[in-house]
């Protein structure tokens, strides 16, 4: 009964709930949009690539390396010559190598040239190897593997053929029209920007770039493995693989201080905490300004339930005419608290859902983040449980204010 009672006094006064729960639900959007974003961009970035030793590439920031080789975020500043790639992939310490050649796209969608050793050495999470949803890898220079995504979104099967552009952008006026590809396979969904990325040969590549032959020949993949030898001119980074993480260190030095050319090798861990220790203060002034937008929401239902308690003297009146009791009014401010306080709950996780969904392929695209839509993790509830809390606890200055009102009432009637 009370809460009926509580809902039509909100009713009694529409704009200035509406104007308090506006206030309260960007409010929310703002602390559940901040946490969800940045917990979901940690999960997605910390489950992209395990297992790999090293990464190297032109000599750069750790964080700049990371995410154009691992995240297809930025672009590298320079590549790697083949005679450096394979004197370092010919260490008899290096187990495996990935080579990585980006810079070409497909509507939107990043172009990786790889060999197979992408398909039997990438790890993903914890230690998770690639699956193939349909198909099979490359086998042919001018085969290509797509990622999940890239084959849900484009609609694309096994058989299609397609043809790269160079350069990044949706639409290109540089396309690869003289060498198509042909989809050998699809790979199972990782959540990593694998999903987003269209996998082509080393040597299809370099076709496409006037750089190799244009037939379609077999590859010698396991040939070309153990002679760590490539077709490209260069190559824009390489992933390594040790026989013993005993010798990281050793390679790590001799591969940044080699004067061949300047290159840099980082460990994937290191540079991501540091990517992390410098996201730390931006995610600390997000989460402050967060928190100084809800206790400003949160004072203000105090504030309004406060301020119409002059104007509810003669509803209070009322109530206690009827035999309601002193108690049940201050229960009375506390459940409308609630009610404003969930429905700005509700309507805020709801605009983040819409927005989530709306945004979803524009940030796997453009930043190989995978986020979860559904804006409801176990830290999220506890900060709406804090919300809802601290709502209940602001509100018991209107509520007091109404049991002594109604104190007063009383003694009138």
């Amino acid at each position: 009964m009370l809460f009926s009672i509580a809902w039509k006094s909100l009713l009694n006064r529409k704009v200035s709930v509406a104007l308090t729960l506006a206030s309260l639900t960007l409010s929310v959007i703002v602390v559940v949009g901040v946490e969800h974003i940045r917990s979901q961009a940690r999960e997605s970035f910390d489950r992209t690539v395990s297992g790999v030793d090293l990464i190297v590439g032109a000599r750069t920031s750790q964080i700049n390396l990371l995410l154009y080789s691992v995240f297809r975020i930025g672009n590298a500043t320079n590549g790697i010559s083949s005679e450096s790639y394979e004197l370092i992939a010919g260490d008899p310490r290096v187990a495996w190598t990935i080579p990585l050649s980006l810079g070409d796209s497909h509507r939107g969608y990043r172009v990786l040239g790889t060999d197979s050793n992408f398909f039997e050495h990438f790890r993903y999470a914890q230690q998770n190897s690639l699956e193939f949803e349909q198909g099979k890898a490359f086998s042919t220079e001018f085969e290509t593997v797509l990622g999940a995504e890239v084959a849900r979104q484009l609609g694309y099967k096994i058989g299609d053929t397609i043809t790269l552009s160079h350069g990044l952008g949706q639409i290109s006026f540089s396309n690869h029209e003289s060498t198509p590809f042909t989809v050998s396979g699809i790979l199972d969904a990782t959540g990593t920007p694998v999903d987003q990325t269209l996998h082509v040969t080393l040597e299809g590549l370099d076709a496409a770039h006037g750089l190799g032959s244009h037939e379609d020949s077999h590859l010698h993949d396991d040939e070309a493995s153990e002679e760590h030898h490539i077709s490209s001119n260069e190559v824009t980074a390489f992933m390594l693989g040790l026989h013993s993480r005993m010798s990281v260190f050793d390679i790590q030095g001799a591969i940044n201080e080699y004067t061949g050319e300047p290159l840099l090798a980082i460990l994937p861990g290191v540079a991501l905490a540091q990517l992390w220790e410098v996201m730390g203060s931006v995610e600390n002034i997000l989460a402050l300004i967060s928190a100084l937008v809800m206790l400003a929401s949160l004072l203000g239902i105090a504030t309004m339930l406060f301020a119409s308690m002059r104007e509810r003297q003669r509803e209070i009146f009322l109530f206690r005419s009827v035999g309601m009791h002193s108690t049940s009014i201050f229960f009375l401010i506390e459940i409308e608290a609630i009610l404003i306080t969930t429905l700005g709950i509700g309507l805020g996780l709801g605009f983040v859902w819409i927005a989530l969904s709306a945004g979803q392929n524009h940030l796997s695209q453009e930043y190989g983040l995978m986020i979860d839509t559904f804006p409801l993790s176990p830290s999220i509830a506890a900060y709406l449980g804090v919300i809802l809390l601290a709502s209940l606890i602001l509100s018991l200055l209107p509520g007091l204010a109404a049991y002594r009102s109604s104190l007063g009432s009383k003694l009138k009637f």
